[in-house]
């Protein structure tokens, strides 16, 4: 390393950890977890708006410390972008004026539901996404109050030879994660695959969202967030930048219901 790139490290760190924040006091202090695929990391085109962090929504850095929070929050694969984690962090911090929001990315892009298990390796992104969550969110924990549980996910399952039993786990997991924080109430949310004009869904994808939309009637204390009306971002995959903000929208509308 030559003596200006050496400096420039320092100059790159000194800077990265001005920015790490305090969080207030614990009951002020709400954690919301974010789990699932790619549409929970988010893959939207970053925007000046989306750079503009809210002075009481922070997020955990991929090295464990709370910062604020700005797009792209997730590091799953280099292809992060805008979410639905920042806009549902803002709305919920402006309807509770005394409290602070820090949001948990932890979704893994192309992540099928069984690698959302203990000791599951998924090579795609060469991560375990249940364990490296589970060590997420015990660095997260102490700081504050786990408020709820954001999932998008479903893609991956929408197959002939996965997705019949894609219920049956949806539900498992609800379990699993809230025995895991000692929650058992905790509200948990998920949201809708895109609905895209002129993309048709596989017999497969009905199945799953079918499973979304029930979950519901079927959990307590759980919700669905509906993606109708939204666009994709030129992949039919995933939801561009403005679709991604409003479904960060839907979402905390869905919690703000649940726990009026």
């Amino acid at each position: 390393m030559t003596r200006l790139s050496f400096l420039l490290s320092l100059v790159l760190a000194a800077t990265t950890l001005a920015q790490e924040i305090t969080p207030p006091a614990k009951d002020q202090f709400w954690l919301f977890l974010l789990v699932g695929q790619s549409n929970m990391a988010g893959r939207g085109v970053v925007e000046d708006p989306d750079k503009t962090p809210h002075p009481r929504v922070l997020m955990l850095s991929k090295d464990g410390r709370w910062v604020p929070a700005t797009d792209p929050m997730h590091f799953d694969k280099p292809a992060a972008g805008v979410g639905l984690g920042k806009t549902f962090g803002q709305e919920i911090a402006q309807a509770n004026p005394g409290v602070t929001i820090g949001l948990i990315p932890c979704a893994v892009g192309g992540s099928p539901i069984d690698t959302w298990m203990p000791g599951v390796f998924y090579p795609a992104t060469k991560s375990h996404p249940w364990d490296d969550m589970v060590k997420r969110v015990a660095t997260a924990l102490p700081a504050g109050t786990l408020k709820g549980i954001l999932w998008h996910q479903g893609e991956s399952d929408s197959k002939p030879d996965l997705a019949p039993a894609y219920e049956a786990k949806l539900h498992d997991l609800v379990k699993r994660l809230r025995e895991f924080v000692k929650a058992p109430q905790v509200p948990f949310i998920a949201g809708q695959m895109g609905k895209f004009e002129g993309v048709p869904w596989t017999p497969e994808a009905v199945i799953v969202d079918q499973a979304h939309q029930d979950l519901a009637r079927k959990v307590p204390h759980t919700a669905f967030v509906s993606a109708e009306g939204l666009q994709h971002k030129g992949d039919k995959i995933h939801f561009d930048s403005a679709s991604f903000r409003e479904l960060g929208r839907r979402y905390a509308n869905a919690w703000l219901k649940m726990t009026k």
